[in-house]
């Protein structure tokens, strides 16, 4: 089994659950005593949110890298960012390490793929939605993406950074995203993306009428199942 290396903290509520999706997978693959062998490396997140807001990408990506670079220092075989915003700076975290880096956004296409769908909704920080990097790798493997809104956006985004990320969760949020949800697949989403680590709090599979892709499940399966390979 390899380790992993998991950069986490952006935010800490929406690394809580990678630890515990990939022991479960870890469990399910092996069965008996089987845990992961996991190295987690969390950064603050309070430096980085000032960083994404002034739109000092670079200063990230160079913050990042250097996170990255410990894990792998530390005996890290395979790193895995648990984010989605932050996958912005991926390209450069990836150049700066020796190890695979497992991006996000290429599990989730794996999974759109698997259902044969070609086009779907995004709901995540207005970064993600917004800056292109997240829809432009989905459109590399010929998947189309649709988003909210402008105003819709601003309030998924207020969602995330206001409530999610302090582990606040309101009946009105949860209402809110499941509405922009459906309403995306109204428009002709065959399936709806949760591109922010933590709207997983806010809505699951079942409760809108196209499949949901959850980015942290996925992400957290999928590493799992590399540490497993041969």
């Amino acid at each position: 089994m390899k380790m992993l290396g998991l950069l986490g903290g952006m935010s800490w509520q929406s690394t809580v659950p990678y630890y515990q999706l990939i022991n479960q997978r870890i469990a399910e693959r092996l069965g008996g005593y089987h845990s992961a062998r996991i190295l987690l490396l969390s950064v603050d997140f309070a430096e980085l949110e000032v960083l994404m807001r002034t739109g000092r990408w670079d200063e990230a990506g160079a913050l990042l890298s250097q996170a990255a670079r410990r894990l792998e220092a530390g005996g890290a075989e395979l790193v895995a960012m648990c984010t989605n915003t932050l996958h912005r700076v991926a390209p450069a975290v990836e150049r700066s390490l020796g190890v695979p880096l497992l991006h996000i956004v290429d599990v989730t296409a794996a999974a759109i793929r698997g259902k044969a769908i070609r086009r779907v909704g995004l709901l995540a920080t207005r970064f993600t939605m917004e800056e292109g990097f997240f829809a432009e790798r989905l459109a590399a493997g010929g998947i189309d993406t649709l988003l909210p809104e402008p105003a819709e956006r601003e309030a998924v985004h207020r969602i995330i950074f206001e409530e999610l990320v302090h582990g606040r969760i309101l009946d009105t949020s949860r209402r809110t995203v499941r509405t922009l949800a459906a309403e995306l697949a109204s428009r002709g989403a065959e399936g709806v993306v949760l591109g922010c680590t933590e709207l997983q709090m806010v809505l699951s599979d079942g409760e809108i009428p196209v499949p949901l892709f959850d980015t942290t499940a996925l992400h957290a399966r999928a590493a799992a199942d590399r540490a497993l390979e041969d």
